[in-house]
Formats: structure tokens, C-alpha cells, sequence
């Protein structure tokens, strides 16, 4: 039996409340968090090792523990993202309509037409170092994170900073690609596709 228990259900189960937020305002904390990198380990410690570390029971006494270690990390990490939400206000305040038809332009007509170009020399690569065919996918395929095939393998193409994007929910059952941005082109991880 397989039992779904929310965030919402664990802070209830330790007996700890939640915040109330305004609605979109954790949303444009944590961009302006990750934008800062408020959050890192070195501002805040390397937290999946500290709490193995900590040898309390309760919240109360992570949160006294935590706080004797790190006495300005909390403080750090806001005064860098309030920082930063300075900057996104002022960002803000610039956007107007003709700017936000620049971007949807930009996405929609020349962002995909690379993107679709990059996915097209990223599988040609691999096949030819493979000695395989390979294709783009079918749109049946799009919608289980396909975006091409390697001879019979199917992948998909991400750029490197899909790794630390949390909120996706996307779950692909496929070999990834990734690939980074450089100044004159992409760097291509294969690991996945080549041995």
C-alpha cells in the first residue's frame, strides 16, 4: 500500500506550523533565492550533512543546534536575497508591453528554431561517434520527454541547468543529453548514450 503524505502532512506530524504567504510571494523568493544563491552551502552548510550530524530528536532542538553553528547564516541569506528582490523590483518596473512581446517573440520564433537546430547537431554527434542513424522525434513522442533517437535508443536533450531545477515535475524515462552554453557554441555530456 503506497501512502502520498504531503508537505502540508509532515509539518503537521511534527508539530510544526507554516508560514502564510501571500500568493506568488514564495514563488518569487525562492527565484530570487536561487538567482543569489542565498541558500548555498557555503552561506548556510552543507545541510543534508548537518542534520546527520545533529543528534536531537526535535525541531526545537535542530533549530537551537543549527542556529549555535551557523549564527549569521539566516541573516546572510536574507540581506542576498532581499538583494536580489531589489533587483528583480527594479527589473519589474522597465517591463512593458512592447518588451514582453520582444521575449514571447524571442522564445516562441527564434529560441525554438535553435533549440530544435542544437537537438539536430547534438543526435547527428552522437550517432556519428555511435557509427548509428539517428532522428528527431515524432510529436507522440515529445510528450514522454523525447526528443530524439541515438540508432533504436531514445534520449532527451536538457540543457545542464535542468539538473538543479526542483520544481519540474517532468519525470523522463529516457537517457538524457545535457548540453551547456559556452561563447561559441555547447559543450555536450554523452555520458549517458556513450559508453
Amino acid at each position: 500500500m503506497k501512502i502520498k503524505l504531503t508537505n502540508e502532512d509532515i509539518r503537521k506530524s511534527l508539530e510544526i506550523s507554516s508560514p502564510s504567504f501571500p500568493k506568488y510571494a514564495s514563488l518569487i523568493i525562492n527565484l530570487a533565492n536561487r538567482f543569489s544563491q542565498g541558500t548555498r552551502p557555503k552561506v548556510v552548510g552543507q545541510l543534508t550533512d548537518l542534520i546527520q550530524e545533529f543528534s536531537g530528536k526535535t525541531f526545537e532542538e535542530w533549530e537551537q543546534w543549527y542556529l549555535q553553528k551557523y549564527p549569521d547564516a539566516i541573516k546572510t541569506a536574507k540581506e542576498k536575497i532581499l538583494s536580489m528582490l531589489e533587483n528583480l523590483k527594479d527589473a519589474m518596473h522597465k517591463i512593458d508591453e512592447n518588451m514582453v512581446n520582444e521575449w514571447v517573440k524571442d522564445l516562441v520564433i527564434v529560441q525554438t528554431f535553435i533549440g530544435l537546430q542544437f537537438q539536430e547537431a547534438i543526435l547527428r554527434k552522437a550517432a556519428e561517434i555511435k557509427g548509428v542513424d539517428f532522428r528527431l522525434s515524432e510529436s507522440s513522442d515529445e510528450s514522454k520527454g523525447i526528443d530524439g533517437y541515438i540508432g533504436d535508443v531514445p534520449v532527451s536533450i536538457k540543457p545542464e541547468t535542468y539538473k538543479t531545477q526542483e520544481y519540474l515535475t517532468e519525470n523522463i524515462n529516457v537517457k538524457i543529453i545535457f548540453y551547456k552554453k559556452t561563447d561559441n557554441g555547447i559543450e555536450v555530456d554523452y555520458g549517458e548514450v556513450i559508453d
